[in-house]
């Protein structure tokens, strides 16, 4: 692994935090300007943010997401959304990729700000995403995409490569 690219292979998915310590406002704010300092496509930016903190809520939300049993435990969860109307196009396609992008720039703001994140699927799955648009208040033109679990780790896992040779093709197929 390239040294450089150290950010990127320290960025894993974090399951489990310290419950009893919350990230303060100023670090969540840093956490969504990484978002969206993403490449949306025409700079179109159809991303919206819903930062939950409240215990109840965390707890609802994880009950409708099968791989959310962290979320009670997280500091916070940041639902990531795409505003339909907002995408280029209003191409669900494009809203996806956008939304992606900029999930992946918290992620990694958050491993490279000493926070555990993990990053739980919500679209295309319709219970999923029908769950928190009831729970959230969301508008039926916005999209809810993923949710981020966000933490101060209470696991420390190696940086690694999932490179692959055999997933390379040069020139043609």
């Amino acid at each position: 692994m390239n040294p450089k690219l150290h950010l990127l292979f320290a960025r894993r998915s974090v399951r489990a935090y310290r419950g009893d310590h919350e990230i303060p406002p100023g670090l969540v704010g840093d956490l969504l300007e990484a978002a969206m300092a993403a490449p949306s496509a025409c700079a179109k930016d159809p991303w919206r943010f819903i930062v939950v903190r409240e215990r109840h809520r965390l707890a609802a939300i994880a009950a409708g997401l099968p791989n959310g049993q962290m979320l009670p435990q997280a500091a916070l969860a940041i639902v990531l959304c795409g505003d339909l109307q907002a995408a280029h196009n209003n191409e669900l396609s494009y809203l996806l990729q956008d939304c992606a992008a900029a999930m992946e720039n918290l992620l990694l703001a958050a491993s490279a700000l000493g926070l555990g994140a993990c990053w739980l699927g919500v679209h295309p799955r319709e219970e999923r995403m029908l769950h928190l648009r009831q729970l959230l208040s969301i508008p039926e033109t916005v999209v809810p995409v993923g949710v981020a679990a966000l933490g101060w780790p209470a696991e420390d896992k190696p940086a690694r490569s999932r490179f692959q040779a055999a997933h390379v093709h040069e020139e043609t197929w």
